[in-house]
């Protein structure tokens, strides 16, 4: 069974790098990756606050945050 694996951006330079090697560096046999762009898709903030997103780029697996750098805080992109 795959993990789900949620990623959230804002769409800015540093997000979209680490789109791009998250993205690369997560074997798609195990895992099920899922890109959100926070500046373009507004409601699936609420979705990012509640597991646990404190800012972008970060990466939600298995009930955990990775934050990823800081690229915007999640409030910013309300």
């Amino acid at each position: 069974m795959k993990t789900k694996a949620i990623f959230y951006h804002a769409g800015c330079p540093v997000c979209v790098a680490a789109e791009h090697n998250v993205a690369n560096a997560l074997d798609p046999v195990k895992y099920d990756v899922e890109i959100v762009n926070l500046g373009k898709n507004k409601s699936r903030l609420k979705g990012a606050e509640s597991a646990g997103v404190k800012s972008v780029p970060a990466l939600v697996m298995d009930g955990a945050v990775f934050h990823i750098n800081f690229g915007a805080g999640i409030e910013a992109l309300k």
